[in-house]
Formats: C-alpha cells, sequence, structure tokens
C-alpha cells in the first residue's frame, strides 16, 4: 500500500490510497477519486452545525448561515420564506402573461445555483423581479414572448459576465458608475414608467379594481411586521374571491388544467432591437444584488465583499436559465431578508427547504391556471399600488443614502431623466428603437458623470 497526493483539480487537498493493480485503468481510478472528491463536496455544502440544542435561540442570539435547527423548526422556516416570496413572485408572470408554475419552477433552480455559487454563505432567494415589467411588456408588443423572452436571457448573460468582471477587479468601479443619485432614479422611472399599463387594467372593472386597492390600504394599516410586507399579494386575494363571488372570474381554464404536470416551457428567440429594451434591467440588478449582499453582511456580521461576484454571476444564470425556459428573470429579494431580520433565522438551510417547496409548487397545472385567472381589475387595483411602490423605492435610495438635491447637478439630471421616462420619450435610428427608460437611464448615468466632473473642476459642486 502506497500513499499518493495528486496534484491536479481532484487530488488539491486530499491523499489517495492506491493498491498497485496492473489490470485496473489509472483513468478508471481518476474518475473513481474524482467522483468520490465530489460527492465530499456536495456533502459538505448541504452540512450544517446544529444551533445550541435546536430548539431555541439564545437572547440576543442568531442561526448563522452555516447552521441550523432542528430539521422541523427549519422546515418551517423555509415554508415563510415560501409565502415570503409567493406574492412578489407570482405578480411578475401574472401581470406579463408569463406562465407561472414556469416562473416558480426556475425561481427554486435559480435559487439552489445562488446556494451553490455563493457557497452557502449568502442566505437569500431568487424571485421575480420587477425591473423586467416594462421591458417585457415593451417587447411582447412589438416581438411577442418569444422575442421578451430573449431580452430576458441576454439579461442574464451580460449579468453573469458582470459578476466576473467583479470577481477579477473588484466592486468599485460599479459604486462608480451607480451612485444613489443615478439607482434611486432608474428603480424610480421601473415602476412609474408602467403607469399606464396599471390604468389600463384598473379601468377594465374599476368596482373591482378599487376593492382590491382598498384591501391592500387596509390591511397595511391595521398588520405590520410579515402581514405588512405582504399586503399586496393578501389584497390580491381578497380582490380575487370577491371577482370570483361577482361571477367575473373564467374558471374553465382551471377546471380543465390537471393537478400534476410539467411546467410549460417556451423557447426564446432573439431581437438585438428588443434586447436593448433590457439594459436597464441589468443595472437594476446590480444595485438589488449589491444591496441585498450588504445588508445580509450587516445582519450576520460575517464580510460578504468576496461574495459579491458571485451573486451577481448566480443571479446572472438563474436569469439566463429563466428566459431560456420561458420564465422571468430573477432577483434577490428583500422580502425574504425581512424574514430574517424578524426571525434571526440566517441558516442556509431554510432557503434549500424554500427551494425545494417551490419546485414542487410549480409541477401543478391547476394551481397556476387559479393564478392565470385573475381578473383584469384585480391585477389593476394591485398594479397601482405595487407599481407606485416601485417607484418610491427610488426615492428611498436617495433619503437613505442622503442625496443632496441642492446640488444643481442632482437636480437637473434626475429632473430630466424622470420626465423623459414617464413620458416615454423615445427615438429611432434604423432598426433601432430607443424608447424612455433606455433614454432616461442614460441621461441618468452620462449626465450625472458629465455635468459632476464639470462641476467638481470649476468648483461649484455642493455636493
Amino acid at each position: 500500500m502506497r500513499t499518493v497526493q495528486g496534484k491536479g483539480a481532484c487530488f488539491s487537498t486530499t491523499y489517495l490510497n492506491v493498491t498497485p493493480n496492473l489490470s485496473v485503468s489509472p483513468f478508471a481510478v481518476l474518475a473513481a477519486f474524482c467522483a468520490r472528491h465530489t460527492e465530499r463536496k456536495a456533502m459538505s455544502l448541504l452540512s450544517w452545525k446544529l444551533h445550541g440544542n435546536g430548539k431555541s435561540i439564545k437572547e440576543g442570539g442568531v442561526v448563522n448561515p452555516d447552521e441550523r435547527l432542528a430539521w422541523p423548526l427549519t422546515i418551517g422556516v423555509g415554508i415563510q420564506h415560501i409565502a415570503a416570496m409567493f406574492g412578489a413572485t407570482f405578480l411578475v408572470p401574472i401581470i406579463t402573461g408569463l406562465p407561472p408554475s414556469t416562473t416558480l419552477f426556475f425561481s427554486g433552480i435559480g435559487t439552489i445555483l445562488f446556494l451553490i455559487i455563493t457557497k452557502n454563505r449568502v442566505p437569500s432567494y431568487l424571485g421575480s423581479s420587477f425591473a423586467f415589467l416594462a421591458p417585457i411588456a415593451a417587447a411582447q408588443a412589438s416581438g411577442g414572448m418569444a422575442v421578451a423572452l430573449g431580452g430576458v436571457v441576454a439579461t442574464g448573460v451580460l449579468l453573469a459576465v458582470i459578476g466576473l468582471i467583479v470577481n477579477a477587479v473588484g466592486i468599485g468601479w460599479i459604486n462608480w458608475l451607480l451612485p444613489p443619485v443615478v439607482t434611486g432614479t432608474i428603480v424610480m422611472l421601473i415602476g412609474f414608467n408602467l403607469a399606464g399599463a396599471a390604468k389600463g387594467n384598473f379601468t377594465k372593472e374599476p368596482l373591482i379594481a378599487i376593492i382590491t386597492l382598498a384591501s391592500i390600504g387596509v390591511i397595511g394599516a391595521f398588520s405590520k411586521g410579515f402581514m405588512s410586507r405582504i399586503s399586496i399579494f393578501l389584497g390580491l386575494v381578497v380582490g380575487y374571491v370577491v371577482a370570483l363571488a361577482m361571477g367575473d372570474v373564467d374558471t374553465k381554464g382551471i377546471s380543465a388544467a390537471a393537478w400534476f404536470d410539467t411546467p410549460t416551457f417556451t423557447t426564446p428567440t432573439f431581437s438585438t432591437n428588443i434586447m436593448i429594451l433590457f439594459l436597464p434591467v441589468v443595472l437594476v440588478l446590480i444595485a438589488e444584488n449589491v444591496g441585498h449582499v450588504k445588508a445580509v453582511a450587516a445582519m450576520t456580521g460575517k464580510d460578504l465583499d468576496d461574495q459579491m461576484g458571485n451573486a451577481l454571476f448566480a443571479d446572472g444564470v438563474a436569469t439566463t436559465l429563466a428566459g431560456a425556459g420561458g420564465g422571468s428573470g430573477t432577483t434577490t429579494y428583500a422580502e425574504n431578508i425581512g424574514v430574517m431580520a424578524a426571525t434571526r433565522v440566517y441558516s442556509t438551510a431554510a432557503y434549500w427547504i424554500a427551494a425545494f417547496g417551490a419546485i414542487i409548487l410549480s409541477v401543478s397545472p391547476k394551481f397556476g391556471a387559479v393564478l392565470s385567472a385573475i381578473p383584469g381589475g384585480v391585477l389593476g387595483g394591485a398594479q397601482v399600488a405595487l407599481f407606485g411602490m416601485i417607484g418610491i423605492l427610488g426615492a428611498k435610495i436617495w433619503i437613505e443614502s442622503k442625496v443632496n438635491f441642492t446640488d444643481s447637478t442632482n437636480l437637473l439630471v434626475v429632473a430630466t431623466a424622470i420626465i423623459i421616462g414617464i413620458a416615454d420619450v423615445s427615438w429611432t435610428s434604423g432598426d433601432f428603437t430607443f424608447n424612455g427608460i433606455i433614454n432616461a437611464t442614460l441621461v441618468a448615468i452620462v449626465g450625472y458623470r458629465v455635468f459632476h466632473n464639470i462641476s467638481k473642476s470649476r468648483g461649484t459642486s455642493v455636493a
């Protein structure tokens, strides 16, 4: 018996006892070892230390990402994460017309990939991103669902590449390109640019829309914590039930749908003109991912700067897969960060539970048909609140970052970009159409850098 230390990828840290046997191919030995090594890594990835006795959390304590509670409690927390992501994850496909079950399926797959790529160090759920609403709607209007999915794929690929760049050179250039005044503007535009779509659905069934919107307001006013965070989803449920009672829900599709089946997959097609519409989304996804990783780092007390690039890459891969199969693009979810803040359980084990739970739910067409039957009025009521909230999140970024609007550069750039975006000021050059969102994004990024540098060099900046 002799001990051999390997120097290849599979042998980097492991010793292998090999008994000489001329009848055995060295490639077979290598393959067997690599399989064993990979299995060990997988087992390590899915191994968590038990927190205390697994049944309780000490006063002031937290359950770290590499820890878990007893499995029944961990499963319970995982179900909470499913509930937290559920409303927002389903709203996007419902609004855009994408299959809800397919979106949910890729949400679960994307979350698993995210956990693997970030080495189980960043507890986060990948759900549908609202940033895709505007470009998907615009793409559908001009080219159909397949080209919209092509835009989602392109977004994912670009985000993945940016993640690799961040891993190589760091995050400093992103902070330079996207200061708070710019990111806040882009987020605001994504919400307010959709006001027309909200109005269209609202006016289809005004009474149902008003009931839905009022329900959202009442639930938000009377509740706090987790219930308050899912007020839009709960209001949508109330509106749906009322519409069903009034006979405004077409139940034929629900009755015809099977209880269990594979999700519906759609192949994307690609149009350069359409893919350009999705460029602003990349900027939003960068800001969301970076912000959420920083938030998780602050809550857990762990330095996660080395995972910034991995998080961006993982979200890019997840979005690419979703678009390739017919689902909506993904992003890290603040809703689930809220669950962690409330429970003090940051265990990635709970996210694995949530991811597998999402995949299980996605194989029920009956469930998807129920969601697809939501009347336009119900959607309109929810959209008015949702799109407005997205817009206000942009203002929240400004406030939290203390953006100085006494600085004429900040004021002019933001004001100009908002009007261009909301009014959808567009122009066409050859085969390419630059819509309001794209133009507003360019104004925000380029305008800020140009005018900020001029005012700084002239000494006229008050920032």
